[in-house]
């Protein structure tokens, strides 16, 4: 108990410096975080296995029980408890946005990422009307043969790998990164893709937005400063919908510093 209670700790120091406090977490502990792609991760965590959820910003666990899942897994809160717990993680409002999690299963941590809406079925008294989804590295949703990008993202995040992931990141990758942070709200993301610092009330003011398409460099590229063609779809709190089609600009200070959004010159063009 002492141990976790330490963990819980550092996790919820992750928006300070994750690479920091995963190291801090080893050295404690002892339990490194896996990326485990899917495959693996399928036959650590069979149906009908119990596990622990641990949060990454909120350090806050509660305990689920996989049913079902064939790409990721489709899991439910284990008792009423543990669904009080993970609403309180989002804030006492169920959404679909994705939120970096660490699974704990037989003295194992994996790196995962979980949404916070029931859907579906589900068979356990818990008051939690239905399932949730958990996707690994590697799985994916019910409608694509490819990663969802923003479980993609905070799996690296649970893993404390999005720092390098992004610092390598060509410009396309970066913008579709920012969009996906503002998508789910995250700070940490934004904090590592944006030149500039965007207010809370304006992200919270976006309820939703699509990443529609998005132009291409040519290889190669030394520039500076890139503008990219880019279509984005909003809904934004107490205005309904939005649509963008424009550009989005692209700052780095050198060829081997990794590329940031101008984010206020963004927001700006699109009046938020």
């Amino acid at each position: 108990m002492k141990k976790l209670c330490i963990v819980s700790l550092f996790v919820m120091l992750y928006l300070v410096s994750p690479a920091k406090m995963y190291s801090m977490v080893d050295d404690e502990i002892g339990l490194p975080i896996q990326m485990l792609p899917w495959k693996e991760a399928k036959e650590h965590l069979p149906k009908f296995k119990k596990f622990t959820v641990l949060d990454v910003d909120t350090g806050k666990r509660f305990d689920v029980q996989r049913r079902a899942g064939s790409e990721h897994a489709d899991v439910q809160p284990l008792t009423k408890a543990d669904t009080k717990i993970m609403k309180e993680i989002y804030n006492g409002k169920w959404s679909w946005k994705r939120r970096a999690i660490i699974v704990i299963s037989d003295g194992e941590w994996i790196a995962a990422s979980m949404h916070g809406m029931p859907h579906g079925a589900g068979a356990l008294s818990n008051n939690f009307p239905g399932h949730f989804c958990i996707h690994f590295f590697g799985s994916t949703t019910h409608r694509t043969n490819s990663m969802d990008l923003s479980h993609k993202l905070m799996i690296l995040k649970a893993a404390g790998k999005l720092d390098e992931y992004m610092a390598i990141s060509e410009p396309e990758r970066v913008s579709a990164a920012f969009i996906a942070g503002l998508k789910q709200q995250d700070a940490y993301l934004l904090s590592l893709v944006t030149l500039n610092k965007i207010d809370d009330k304006t992200i919270r003011s976006i309820e939703n937005v699509k990443l529609a398409s998005i132009g291409q460099l040519d290889e190669g590229n030394t520039a500076l400063v890139v503008n990219l063609p880019i279509q984005v779809d909003w809904y934004i709190k107490n205005k309904g919908k939005k649509s963008y089609r424009g550009s989005i600009r692209l700052v780095r200070f050198s060829p081997l510093d990794p590329w940031q959004v101008d984010a206020n010159h963004f927001l700006q063009k699109n009046r938020l």
